[in-house]
């Protein structure tokens, strides 16, 4: 479980192909502290460490991981979102993020505001009953609040502070994000369906 509060940006040292899964190796400032079995969150995707290095780190991600996210467009030097899992001892900053991703975004829209940046995101419209106006989403990982809610789409706004200390900094118009819906949102959809 993530809080949607990234820690670090990584970047893509090493990609190889290892039957229909990728091993990846990521270089950050955590990679040292992080242990083999650990779940960390790379883009909003859960990961099990399977290797510690110097200030590198490997997870492999499985072929319906790859199906489901956009780690598979992931190239050399790029940047990664990087989050620990939550401590139950601490605050919780974000929302409930368990790492699970929907579904994969496309970036349609970047607008530069004075103080902050706007995006707007398209996603497949079976997903519209999971966002709600002013409702929590993770963005590659990033706890965020979505406004403009269409049937297939939402805008954020994002500070500076967030801008500088995430990858989103660098996402680019077209680009492919890793979305999760509101945990809570899910489960109150799914018991009004089977009830």
């Amino acid at each position: 479980m993530f809080t949607g509060i990234v820690e670090t940006v990584g970047t893509v040292s090493d990609l190889q192909k290892r039957k229909g899964n990728l091993l990846l190796t990521v270089e950050s400032a955590i990679s040292s502290a992080l242990q083999v079995d650990q779940s960390v969150s790379h883009n909003g995707a859960c990961l099990t460490i399977v290797q510690v290095g110097n200030n590198t780190h490997q997870v492999e991600a499985i072929e319906e991981t790859l199906s489901k996210t956009n780690l598979n467009t992931l190239k050399l030097k790029d940047p990664v979102n990087l989050e620990r899992a939550l401590l139950l001892n601490n605050r919780l900053d974000g929302h409930l993020v368990q790492g699970h991703v929907d579904v994969v975004g496309r970036c349609e829209k970047r607008a530069d505001k004075e103080g902050s940046r706007l995006f707007t995101f398209t996603f497949p419209e079976k997903f519209a009953p999971l966002i709600i106006e002013k409702g929590s989403i993770a963005v590659n990982g990033v706890s965020l609040t979505a406004f403009d809610v269409t049937k297939n789409g939402f805008t954020i706004a994002v500070i500076p502070y967030t801008l500088n200390h995430t990858m989103l900094g660098s996402l680019a118009v077209g680009e492919q994000v890793n979305l999760e819906f509101d945990l809570i949102g899910k489960y109150v959809l799914r018991s009004r369906e089977v009830s």
